[in-house]
């Protein structure tokens, strides 16, 4: 029971990645509040099925979830969300952004409509519950009620490496891990940790990329495989905070993309002539690709 009387919010809980960790959460003690909209793939229509076979399922093994149907990226919504917590079960402990959409697209022929439907639902429906939470942990600080708080956020590979056809997703889910620091920082100081995970795995999203396992061998790619990390994250003893993890199937990876490297330094302007040589060694550094992950 290692999450034993935690709060827990997870959004895009009735499937796949979101499913695995509310039923695991659930498993070990937390009380959970299973956001799903129920849209498809690509962000269309709602329904509610899919979050309430998730509580369906938890209560059936003696967990204890409710349900919440909100729109993660309104403002609204996600307030009523949180609310949900505190008003059924008293606190709120962790919040878990998981909910996204994929709509993939080459830059030339992407639409205004599928590039903002996707970072809406990313990035802003990370933002509205983080929001939200942030000033219920504030006020619970000031209040003097100080317990260890948890913010965990979905990013991906696709923005910290790129990816074809994902300018889109990309650019939110490199948003979302910029914003996962940011937090961190402002919010240490309320009992708030910050992380993200940049999970790889089968869900419906990646249903026509991800492989097939072998029969009989470890399905490195079950989603399940990532939750426990989620878990741990989530967990009150928890010292990890500010960082990001690359996590598939029984690896787990601390990511840091954008740390320094080489330099060039000058005590005056430089000229476009000399900058021409003097950067040469950049050239033969390459960014990190999401095909090295499979090494």
């Amino acid at each position: 029971m290692e999450l034993d009387g935690r709060v827990v919010i997870v959004t895009g809980a009735g499937r796949g990645l979101g499913r695995e960790h509310a039923l695991l959460m659930a498993s070990e003690g937390a009380r959970v509040v299973v956001n799903d909209l129920g849209g498809d793939s690509v962000g269309s229509g709602n329904d509610l099925t899919p979050a309430q076979e998730t509580v369906e399922a938890i209560r059936a093994a003696g967990g204890t979830a409710i349900v919440n149907g909100d729109d993660v990226a309104d403002w609204d919504g996600a307030k009523r969300m949180v609310s949900a917590a505190i008003s059924e079960f008293g606190d709120l402990h962790v919040l878990v952004n998981n909910a996204g959409i994929l709509r993939d697209r080459m830059l030339a022929n992407m639409s205004e409509e599928e590039f903002d439907s996707v970072v809406r639902v990313h990035l802003r429906g990370h933002f509205c519950p983080t929001r939200h939470a942030a000033e219920f942990w504030r006020d619970q600080s000031k209040a003097g009620i100080i317990v260890d708080r948890s913010l965990i956020n979905t990013s991906s590979t696709s923005g910290l490496l790129g990816n074809v056809g994902q300018g889109n997703y990309g650019s939110a889910k490199a948003a979302i891990a910029s914003m996962t620091i940011i937090a961190n920082i402002e919010m240490r100081k309320y009992g708030v940790r910050a992380n993200a995970i940049a999970p790889a795995a089968r869900t419906r999203l990646t249903a026509t990329t991800a492989s097939t396992p072998t029969p009989g061998s470890f399905d490195a790619g079950d989603p399940a495989n990532v939750s426990p990390m989620v878990a741990y994250l989530a967990a009150a003893d928890c010292p990890l905070n500010g960082q990001v993890y690359f996590v598939h199937g029984g690896r787990i990876q601390l990511m840091q993309p954008w740390s320094m490297s080489h330099q060039i330094k000058a005590d005056r302007r430089w000229t476009i002539a000399e900058l021409r040589g003097a950067t040469e060694k950049f050239a033969e550094t390459s960014f990190p690709t999401i095909e090295a992950l499979s090494q």
